[in-house]
């Protein structure tokens, strides 16, 4: 394919792609893309969530220019600059909390690192609980709290130790049943029953848990579970971190996806979106956990500079102009029920979920057992891009759906028509098993 095609030579590792489709991309402009060919693409991923305000956004990158021609970056650990102070104290702002201070890396991944060594110093407790299926990030510390993938985790151990992992509450295949109520308690009593045989809760130093689980499948837990496993955490002097990475900054049509559920976590953990396309990771916390380090306990050279803060600031600007998270939770619901309608179309879809424009489309081989159509998602999506959807599967049998925030209606009604395309396609045999060659999938 040309210009258009994966590393034709060869020079970039293979650990480093999940290859879906054959294309890369030259510019972009809102929710559009265009390959080397000018094949124009609707945009579905946001690249993972971190392209919130779309592609080729002019306002940002005069600013980039900007403090560019002024100065790029200087390392902060040794001197103050002015952009990451300001960042920090909008970044505390948002939060509505007062005595709040931010830590800054360059990436999410190095932000959960962060986090754990924040919550192990606090508390002086070694034990750090997460979720199945979670996905943290790719340093030993991010990697060591995910469980999604064994080939995150062959061959490079040992991980971080006394690290544990109780069940996210999937209420579409819970093992507890359909009663909400009953299984909700059934996967607290997971924890405590934890807490009475094995896990000592006086030495668990903090409970890791995404609001949404992104890469799970975009599930939305329960309310109720989110504010009781909180609770149980205050019981016990356990911090509540929650990882905001995919689903901060108006993705869920709230600044953090943590609003839905009316809960104060201890440490909110930023990534992806927040560089306003640039790289950048923080962590926001109170001032009194953060001072349970001292310095240069967690200083990265390139961690909080100039450009990136100043792109971040102009990024959060645009969001509060434009009232960004009333549009997204109206985007949200017109998408949702876009997609349900192809649900009442396609028995192949199991369950359509998500919060503002944070969706999942899960696909099954059928209603009455709901067994995850893995098939189905990598197939799906090779067609969609194909055809002009930027699209990808999680959890094994999830589209994952995530355009930037800043997607037209008219963009996601032909969005959906390419989507309804590929689906006819699959129900009628006409995407064959060859694409497994290329496509492998999440």
């Amino acid at each position: 394919m040309g210009n258009n095609n994966y590393d034709e030579k060869g020079y970039v590792a293979k650990h480093q792609r999940i290859p879906y489709y054959p294309v890369a991309f030259e510019k972009g402009d809102g929710a559009l893309l265009y390959d080397y060919q000018g094949k124009e693409y609707i945009d579905f991923l946001a690249s993972a969530s971190s392209a919130n305000l779309g592609h080729g956004n002019k306002e940002v990158a005069d600013a980039v220019y900007e403090q560019m021609q002024n100065i790029t970056q200087y390392a902060c650990v040794y001197f103050q600059m002015k952009e990451a102070m300001d960042l920090a104290e909008k970044l505390v702002t948002l939060t509505g909390r007062h005595n709040m201070q931010v830590s800054y890396s360059t990436t999410g991944s190095e932000a959960i690192d962060n986090a754990i060594k924040l919550a192990r110093a606090y508390t002086g407790r070694s034990k750090i609980i997460s979720f199945a299926e979670a996905y943290h990030g790719s340093t030993y510390g991010s990697l060591s709290i995910s469980a999604i993938s064994l080939n995150m985790r062959r061959k490079i151990g040992p991980l971080l130790p006394d690290i544990y992992h109780i069940n996210y509450p999937d209420m579409l295949r819970s093992k507890y049943g359909k009663d909400e109520d009953k299984a909700i308690e059934a996967y607290l009593d997971e924890l405590r029953y934890a807490f009475e045989h094995y896990l000592p809760s006086e030495e668990v130093a903090a409970i890791f848990m995404e609001p949404i689980a992104g890469d799970m499948g975009l599930v939305v837990p329960p309310k109720r579970y989110v504010q009781e496993l909180y609770k149980i955490c205050k019981e016990h002097g356990i911090l509540f971190v929650v990882d905001e990475i995919q689903q901060g900054f108006c993705r869920t049509g709230k600044w953090f996806s943590y609003e839905h559920f009316d809960i104060e976590p201890d440490l909110i953990v930023c990534g992806k979106s927040i560089g306003g396309g640039l790289p950048l990771g923080a962590v926001i916390g109170s001032k009194e956990i953060m001072d349970a380090l001292d310095a240069p306990a967690h200083v990265f050279t390139m961690s909080g500079n100039s450009t990136v803060c100043r792109a971040s600031l102009k990024m959060i600007e645009i969001l509060e102009r434009e009232n960004m998270n009333q549009k997204v939770v109206e985007k949200g619901e017109y998408l949702k029920n876009k997609l349900r309608q192809l649900m009442n179309k396609y028995e192949i879809i199991g369950e359509v979920r998500g919060l503002g424009l944070s969706i999942g489309v899960d696909l099954v081989t059928d209603r009455q057992t709901m067994k995850k159509n893995s098939d189905a998602a990598v197939k799906i999506s090779y067609r969609s891009i194909e055809n002009g959807l930027l699209l990808i599967s999680v959890g094994q049998n999830s589209l994952r759906i995530q355009p930037p925030l800043v997607i037209t209606y008219e963009q996601m009604d032909k969005a959906i028509d390419i989507l309804d395309g590929a689906f006819e396609d699959y129900r009628n045999g006409k995407i064959g098993d060859e694409i497994f060659e290329f496509a492998k999938g999440w």
